[in-house]
């Protein structure tokens, strides 16, 4: 009974220092400046919002999940060393699938920089000016857009810093834009008519990519329920109660058809695909 009060004053005592020692250092400072002037919120130290991004779940990490069934169901190893490859070939994919959806979001960008800018100018603001707002509201010039700016707002070279930008991926557009500026300050030529006719040939341009995407995707359709047809006949002998997958994993034949067939299945994959993408870019 006489820890008690031992162990009271220790847990007050660390408490104390907590409140002391612990809390965000610059808190005795803002509430000795803003003394008087209302309540000081300072945001805590530990919130679910900075724990989201590490507890965040990656797409490719759902390999191992589906891979570690399989292995359960299987009774093999086999399953998970292959589901652990498989998560960064699935990362590359992702990744790649990523950059290429960001492009078409550029380009999308560099389409509404047009746009904006020949509205601007149309409603008599200074090239510059126009420039200023259309990139602000729009976005479009991405990294580059401190540069373009600062071109635009104190008298720089415009077209260069345009044709800058435009080395980032999916702002090929702005290469039209940087030329329709530079011939409308060399020679006086109208920058709203030269912005319009660009919009124009880049929607059109987007047009066509769609209309090839919409004809494509049968052909990926079709690829991947090819790719799935396997996985159908293993469930489907799974369903019978032949258990292909202790064949597949615990006999000397069923290895030998599991490679051959997964090598098959990936040179298959990758031929129709390149197919498709050589068609794309066509």
């Amino acid at each position: 009974m006489a820890a008690e009060p031992v162990y009271a004053a220790a847990v007050c005592a660390g408490a104390a220092a907590w409140l002391t020692v612990g809390r965000d250092p610059g808190f005795k400072r803002a509430q000795l400046l803003l003394a008087g002037g209302g309540a000081v919120q300072i945001p805590p130290r530990w919130s679910w919002e900075r724990m989201l991004p590490v507890v965040r779940l990656r797409r490719e990490w759902l390999c191992l999940p589906v891979a570690l069934v399989l292995a359960v169901l299987g009774e093999s190893v086999l399953p998970l060393i292959a589901g652990v490859a498989a998560v960064p070939l699935v990362r590359r994919q992702l990744q790649a699938r990523e950059r290429k959806q960001q492009q078409e979001r550029q380009a999308e960008g560099v389409i509404a920089l047009c746009g904006a800018v020949v509205g601007e100018l149309r409603a008599g603001m200074q090239p510059g000016q126009a420039l200023l707002f259309a990139a602000r509201s729009t976005g479009a010039l991405g990294g580059a857009e401190s540069a373009v700016l600062a071109a635009a707002r104190f008298g720089g070279d415009v077209p260069q810093a345009l044709r800058e930008a435009a080395r980032e991926p999916g702002a090929d557009g702005l290469a039209g834009v940087s030329a329709c500026w530079q011939v409308a300050v060399d020679s006086g030529a109208g920058l709203a008519a030269g912005l319009d006719r660009l919009e124009a040939a880049l929607r059109a341009e987007r047009d066509q990519r769609e209309d090839l995407r919409s004809q494509l995707e049968g052909a990926r359709s079709t690829i991947r329920l090819l790719a799935l047809l396997p996985l159908a006949g293993l469930a489907m002998g799974w369903a019978l109660g032949a258990e292909p997958l202790r064949v597949l994993f615990h006999t000397a034949a069923g290895l030998a058809c599991l490679v051959i067939g997964g090598l098959l299945e990936a040179a298959g994959l990758c031929w129709a695909g390149r197919i498709v993408g050589q068609g794309a870019q066509a």
